[in-house]
Order: C-alpha cells, then structure tokens, then sequence
C-alpha cells in the first residue's frame, strides 16, 4: 500500500470517527435537553407524549445516525482503533453537560474527562488498520 492511499485511509477514518463522535455527543445531548424540559413537568400518562417533542426526536434520529456510522467505521478500522478514538465522545459529554445542561461536573470527573482525552489522542495517533502481514503472524493465518 502506498504512503498515499494510507494516508487517505488515515483521513477517511478520523473524519468518519468525527461524525460518529459528534452524533453520539449530539443526539444524547439533545434527549438529555428534551426530556429535561418536557418530562419535569408531565405526569406518567403522558410521557409517551413528551418523547415526542422536537429535542428528543432529532436526539433519537442523531443516534440513529451514530449506529450507521459507527457499524461503516467498524467495518473497515480495527476496533481496538475505533472504541478509543471515538470515546472522546464522553469528554464531550461533560463539556456540554456543563455549559448547556448546568450540571455540576466535580474535580474527579474533570479528570476523568481529561484521561481519556490523553487516551483518544494517543490511540488517534496510530494507525486505523492493522497491516495484513502483521494479521496474519499474530494469527498464525497463512492465506
């Protein structure tokens, strides 16, 4: 394989990561959101109802969404690739907890958040794929 296609295949892998990382931090964002402002307020009767309001919608679509890219990311990244680099999702999580949602976000998970930034840029940094002849010597596989 060539330096180019591997660097294209780099390119295509952090920009599908992105796309999943941003609609898993999106979509539960926008439930969290939706059904903090709608269900506070509504009886057990009429639950099914607040789940249908705009917010909680386009959160459940996001996720939808998440899945699909996840699954397109999966089927060609290794997963020891794709589970670190795609968590900075959960960073994401408490940035935006903490700015829109006025969650209190203690020192621990500050820190917390901040192990796995350190984990996501270090496991982004390698290769999305493992070569073919290193596969194979670590299966035992020869064809």
């Amino acid at each position: 394989m060539s330096r180019r296609t591997v660097r294209a295949l780099r390119w295509r892998a952090l920009g599908l990561a992105a796309a999943v990382v941003f609609c898993n931090a999106a979509g539960n964002f926008l439930l969290s959101w939706g059904l903090r402002k709608h269900a506070a307020t509504v009886s057990l009767s009429q639950l099914p109802w607040s789940l249908m309001t705009p917010a909680v919608l386009a959160g459940v679509s996001l996720l939808i969404l998440w899945v699909l890219a996840r699954l397109a990311l999966l089927s060609w990244a290794d997963l020891s690739f794709v589970l670190p680099v795609t968590s900075i999702g959960y960073v994401l999580a408490v940035v935006m907890g903490r700015l829109w949602l006025d969650e209190p976000v203690s020192l621990s998970r500050w820190i917390g958040a901040g192990l796995i930034f350190l984990g996501t840029i270090l496991a982004g940094s390698t290769h999305p794929r493992t070569p073919e002849g290193l596969r194979r010597r670590r299966t035992g596989k020869t064809g």
